[in-house]
């Protein structure tokens, strides 16, 4: 089995999980649905195109940099009221992470995961990291990110990212049918029909063995 390691690294990310009304809110890490819709991206895939294929495959994230919460107190004017002809003004707290580091990562077969790789080397359309005004400060295709290891052991062993916090402990977040923790972030069909489930997850904590200083 092989794991294809994504970073996900920018000055601000947003992976909303409900972000249809005034309070638009942000995960604490990438949610499965918005890196799967980052890859439905790069494919080309249509929102009315099945994703199972993406949806199957085991999902984790690596903690590397939490960042921090930043607020955008967003006024948007002269906007359409369904059903009248009426223009209002919208006001919405949609809520970001500033400087977040995220190594992602997805179980699958080697040359399925290797047609992902080169779709984020060559991505059809535009990608972000959750909202279109958030854009990757690293190139999402790595060198050699197709590797030859289960998730969570590719997840460890490699290497920090360069904005990574050694001086912490990394958190893991990794699908686990009989985790003790939920995430509202599991497509149940292609991403037109909005349709999505709980999935189960764990997480995990590690540090780095950094070498003494002298």
């Amino acid at each position: 089995m092989s794991t294809l390691l994504i970073p996900l690294v920018g000055p601000i990310q947003s992976w909303s999980v409900d972000a249809r009304f005034g309070e638009r809110l942000t995960l604490q890490e990438p949610s499965k649905s918005g890196v799967i819709g980052l890859l439905c991206a790069a494919l080309g895939r249509d929102r009315k195109e099945p994703i199972g294929d993406l949806v199957s495959m085991p999902f984790g994230v690596r903690v590397d940099r939490p960042g921090v919460l930043l607020r955008d107190y967003h006024t948007a004017l002269e906007v359409a009221s369904a059903g009248t002809t009426s223009r209002d003004t919208v006001l919405s707290n949609r809520w970001y992470l500033s400087d977040a580091a995220f190594l992602v990562g997805f179980q699958g077969d080697a040359e399925f995961l290797g047609r992902l790789h080169n779709a984020l080397k060559h991505p059809v359309w535009p990608v972000f990291l959750g909202r279109k005004a958030c854009l990757p400060a690293l190139p999402l295709a790595m060198p050699d990110a197709v590797v030859d290891a289960p998730l969570i052991d590719a997840l460890r062993a490699a290497s920090p990212l360069p904005s990574a916090e050694l001086s912490q402990a990394f958190r893991l977040v990794i699908d686990d049918p009989k985790g003790p923790q939920s995430r509202p972030d599991q497509p149940t069909g292609p991403f037109a029909q909005r349709q999505f489930s709980l999935r189960r997850v764990r997480t995990d904590v590690f540090a780095w063995n950094l070498p003494a200083s002298s």
